[in-house]
């Protein structure tokens, strides 16, 4: 028995200073939990600075994407733009070259005309001046019937003074009293 009641002070002790030791471990257990709850507060924030500033950078390299691309695509616009008035230009340039060619092809046939106009009234010329009027007539009536009297120049072009080869030829037809003739008129500068 003896045994027991050295015990009963040992557990009468223990009983006592357990409150004052549970409230200690109580208290570091409190405390563990704070820093614990402390440092996953300071985690969660420093987590939330790094995101906002990884959206940040997000955002502004999205912003800077998106402008380089409206960029891009304004260029691209004033680059079809462009093209479509270079094909505008080409195609005028085009349209100005048929014309030109068909101009052309005009004046050379008429000069073709012109040449063989200015044969005829030579040969006309030269048999009204060697006196074969009949002959002469025979060829205005052939020289008209070609229709080429048309062609002949009614400017004088050798520099010299003098009537054009169209006012000579109505003088040969007038000294011919021939009446009809598809000859140009002479223009009123270049008489006399």
């Amino acid at each position: 028995m003896h045994d027991d009641n050295h015990e009963q002070p040992l557990q009468h002790e223990a009983e006592h200073a357990k409150p004052g030791k549970k409230n200690a471990v109580l208290l570091y257990l409190v405390i563990l939990f704070a820093a614990a709850f402390l440092l996953l507060l300071l985690s969660y924030f420093m987590q939330q600075r790094t995101n906002q500033e990884r959206y940040n950078d997000l955002q502004q390299t999205s912003n800077s994407t998106v402008q380089t691309l409206d960029n891009m695509l304004q260029e691209n616009e004033d680059l079809k733009n462009r093209v479509a008035e270079l094909e505008e230009a080409n195609e005028a340039l085009h349209e100005q070259l048929q014309d030109s060619r068909v101009e052309l092809a005009e004046e050379k046939e008429s000069s073709q005309q012109a040449l063989t106009a200015m044969d005829w009234f030579w040969r006309i010329q030269r048999q009204y001046s060697r006196g074969y009027y009949t002959k002469a007539r025979e060829l205005i009536a052939a020289f008209e019937a070609t229709g080429l009297p048309q062609y002949l120049p009614t400017e004088n072009l050798t520099g010299q003074e003098g009537l054009s080869p169209a006012e000579q030829y109505r003088d040969i037809l007038d000294l011919l009293d021939v009446e009809t003739t598809s000859a140009p008129s002479p223009s009123p500068s270049a008489q006399p």
